[in-house]
């Protein structure tokens, strides 16, 4: 309600007197005020703040990053109740509310983004984020478990190309750069139906697909990046995610670092330097080495967790990333799930520098 509605149903019997000598002191106090707003002044208003932090205030690391970062905040569509509980629009809105610049996108074999979806449908995605006023950061999607790129199963294997090659025309049609690939896998542990690859089968078949792909990106004019993913038991180091991405040879196939997959016994600021400007695009998902529990189930909401969120982002900064974070998270909240994503928007803002 605004302060005006207010006033007017105030009755007029409850408001209080107002003596000379203190209407004096508020109409010098208002002129004061007024004053520093035509001069310019922020030391007279030093209230006056926004989300982008007040210049006026001492650093405090108790409140969040001394130092501001020129990265943009955004959020993974699995951290909403979609599409049982709201629908993608109201996400979309309620990302764009919530302060994040960015959503991305999931890519899956139902729902609005899918083979289902004719380019027109997929236009209409499009449209409805710019007129809601956010980006779409990128596309993802969970079907490269189901379909890997490197299964012993061969029709498995041609249908994950397959949906590759779909995901890729969605983002064109989209006009969405960024496609999130998972490249293969040694062992999927969430799967009983994954029989293990070999690494050394793992790794050609791999190559042999992501070769394939990385044609029609450049096509496409879409990036392809790959992302790393500890428990797939490929890629396990920034060196071999180098090597991997730098042999196709092309400006259409980079990286998409995600913070917590390697968490488990690495560290993510260390990879950062490696990976260098091959990253294209930022998973954040927080993770405790306190835990035992080494499925999806352990990552956290934004720190609440062992990340050095300062030495991340610091390293972020110094090799010039100045993309999309974007917080991955499967389970949204079963009850006001709204507060999931305005508390990770004001963790990153904190993360940022923004408060």
């Amino acid at each position: 309600m605004s302060q005006s509605a207010f006033r007017s149903n105030v009755p007029f019997a409850q408001t209080v007197a107002v003596d000379r000598r203190e209407a004096l002191r508020c109409g010098l106090a208002a002129f004061g005020l007024g004053a520093a707003a035509t001069t310019g002044s922020l030391a007279a208003a030093p209230e006056a703040s926004s989300s982008a932090g007040d210049a006026t205030k001492p650093a405090d690391d108790r409140r969040g990053s001394p130092k501001r970062f020129e990265m943009k905040k955004s959020i993974n569509l699995w951290a909403f109740p979609y599409p049982e509980r709201m629908t993608l629009d109201e996400c979309l809105q309620l990302a764009k509310d919530a302060g994040f610049e960015g959503i991305e996108l999931n890519y899956d074999l139902e729902n609005d983004l899918s083979p289902r979806a004719t380019a027109k449908e997929l236009a209409a995605i499009r449209q409805s984020a710019d007129r809601i006023g956010i980006e779409i950061s990128g596309l993802c999607s969970f079907l490269f478990w189901p379909y890997p790129l490197t299964s012993n199963d061969v029709a498995k294997r041609n249908r994950g190309l397959e949906l590759a090659g779909l995901i890729g025309q969605a983002a064109h049609q989209m006009g969405v750069e960024d496609v999130l690939l998972v490249p293969g896998a040694v062992h999927i542990p969430w799967r009983d139906d994954h029989q293990p690859v070999p690494n050394d089968v793992c790794d050609r078949r791999a190559r042999e697909a992501v070769g394939k792909l990385a044609t029609t990106a450049e096509k496409l004019k879409i990036s392809l990046n790959i992302e790393n993913i500890f428990f797939n038991g490929y890629l396990m180091t920034p060196m071999e995610m180098n090597d991997f991405v730098d042999s196709f040879g092309s400006e259409q196939v980079r990286v998409h670092f995600d913070t917590g997959n390697i968490a488990m016994f690495q560290h993510a600021e260390h990879w950062v330097p490696i990976l260098g400007d091959r990253t294209k695009n930022v998973h954040l998902k927080e993770f405790t080495k306190k835990g035992t529990d080494y499925s999806l189930e352990t990552f956290r909401p934004l720190l609440d967790g062992t990340t050095d969120w300062p030495a991340l982002t610091a390293a972020l900064d110094d090799v010039g990333y100045r993309g999309f974070l974007t917080f991955e998270y499967f389970h949204p909240y079963p009850h006001y799930p709204e507060a999931l994503i305005y508390q990770t928007s004001d963790s990153l803002d904190r993360i940022l520098g923004r408060i």
